[in-house]
């Protein structure tokens, strides 16, 4: 099957933009994330349900008032948290008030007040040890308040009367009156598995083989296929050394970047070490890089520097953690913290059938077993002395509370770094990736603020400019 088959050349720009739309925002409505974005899947919904689960394995559920992408998790990601009302990721304490408010919100009527929407989150809140709630405490209102408004922005609830934040402020004198709106909540809450069957975080990640069916070649073939897709749209890179034999076969396949770059709009790169789906507009990525901001401005200048150290003939080399080591570590750390009260074996699944044998699948021609890959190591020492050349050279483009604190600085770049699988975290410093070559050689030039007259004051602190160096052209992606 060819993607966006019955899709003509005039209207294809089109159909790439609700696809690129369904992927950044698996929720769509009304309103969110904005008005004109319905309209748009809804006229594509027969194409994009054709396409979406033959390519890969995602499921569109449309209903009048909203469009729900069902996705197939490949890997635990941390890079796209809710966001607070102050653009400020959430914490453990706000999600699990988000979940508590989903459920109150099912036991309520057509309208709800806010005050009674938090007592109802209070007395479920202190039925889960460590969490509870206070209403009569701030930071527990604005936690919850932070929750409330994620469910408003995406219009789940619609504002009545009144405002949540005066009742953040003064809960005895002010209050707010929501709608509810239950298509929106029940495409929220759509898990794949039932939650009280999950010994582990990692029971939610690929389902593509239910458990006691036994898989054709040519189901093979296609289930790696999705999954190759998948982890270049979901991942800013995808490399060779991170995946099975047959993930490489698919990687390598030019079928991939036909199929991605007809349902995208986006170009695929090749390199020697893996491919990456380019983005240069951000029209599909949930973060921007490079992009305005002390942090990004920083990690960039930062992300030259490790590339020029690590090109040094003398640098260090270690191995970096595979994909399936980074999963395993990370679903660790969840399920440390999982309840095991209310947990529940799901039914006996019925014994496997033996998988045929099978041969190559298409493009695996060239995909013997990979050599683990070692890469320039730079320790935290170095990382450090690095930020703090940067600040003074720089530091008067930067906001002044991270300009004061390059330690600080270095830890927020780092961690930007390591979402883009630019650099890879590791005890005592961090491990330069092939993809951060790409930026090898950025230059930076610090604004010159116009000096304040009486006909027009000073203009607010602006941040340096970039520019960035062209993306490589060499064999590989090696800094």
């Amino acid at each position: 099957m060819r993607v966006a088959e019955a899709v003509g050349p005039l209207e294809l720009a089109d159909y790439q933009k609700a696809v690129r739309l369904v992927l950044r925002h698996p929720l769509v409505t009304t309103v969110w994330p904005d008005a004109g974005a319905l309209p748009l899947v809804r006229r594509w919904a027969e194409q994009l349900r054709a396409d979406l689960p033959e390519a890969l394995g995602y499921r569109l559920v449309t209903t009048a008032d909203t469009a729900r992408l069902l996705r197939v998790q490949d890997e635990l990601d941390a890079t796209q948290p809710a966001l607070t009302r102050g653009e400020r990721p959430f914490d453990r304490r706000r999600y699990a008030y988000l979940v508590l408010t989903l459920a109150a919100l099912s036991r309520s009527g057509a309208q709800v007040a806010l005050s009674e929407l938090a007592d109802a989150v209070a007395a479920d809140a202190t039925r889960v040890d460590g969490l509870g709630m206070d209403t009569e405490r701030k930071p527990d209102r604005d936690a919850f308040v932070d929750a409330v408004a994620w469910l408003e922005a995406r219009g789940a609830l619609r504002t009545a009367d009144g405002s949540a934040a005066a009742w953040v402020n003064d809960p005895d004198r002010a209050e707010a009156l929501y709608d509810i709106d239950r298509e929106v909540t029940g495409a929220l809450y759509r898990p794949r598995r039932v939650l009280q069957h999950l010994g582990s975080v990692a029971d939610l990640l690929d389902q593509d083989t239910p458990a006691g069916f036994a898989q054709g070649r040519e189901t093979q073939r296609r289930t790696a296929a999705r999954r190759a897709r998948r982890l270049v749209l979901e991942q800013p890179a995808v490399y060779y050394g991170d995946v099975d034999e047959a993930l490489r076969g698919q990687l390598r396949s030019p079928a991939l970047a036909e199929d991605l770059e007809r349902l995208t709009g986006l170009a695929l790169e090749r390199r020697a070490e893996g491919v990456a789906l380019i983005d240069t507009s951000g029209r599909l990525s949930d973060v921007r890089f490079p992009a305005g901001g002390t942090v990004a401005q920083a990690a960039l200048l930062l992300a030259a520097r490790i590339a020029e150290q690590a090109a040094k003939p003398r640098t260090e080399r270690l191995p970096a953690a595979t994909a399936v080591e980074r999963r395993a570590a990370t679903a660790s750390r969840i399920d440390s913290a999982l309840p095991e009260r209310g947990l529940f074996a799901e039914p006996a699944e019925p014994a496997s059938a033996p998988v045929p044998e099978t041969e190559d699948t298409e493009g695996d021609e060239a995909s013997g077993p990979a050599d683990e890959a070692a890469y320039p190591f730079v320790t935290d020492a170095w990382l450090r002395g690095a930020m703090k050349r940067l600040v003074a050279t720089y530091g008067q483009g930067m906001s002044g509370e991270l300009r004061d604190d390059p330690d600080r600085l270095t830890a927020r770049a780092i961690t930007l770094l390591a979402s883009l699988r630019l650099v890879a975290p590791v005890d005592g410093g961090v491990l330069a990736l092939p993809l951060l070559g790409r930026y090898r050689g950025v230059t930076a030039q610090v604004k010159t603020r116009p000096k304040a007259t009486a006909a027009a004051p000073a203009a607010e602190p602006i941040l340096f400019d970039t520019a960035p160096a062209a993306a490589t052209r060499s064999e590989d992606l090696t800094p």
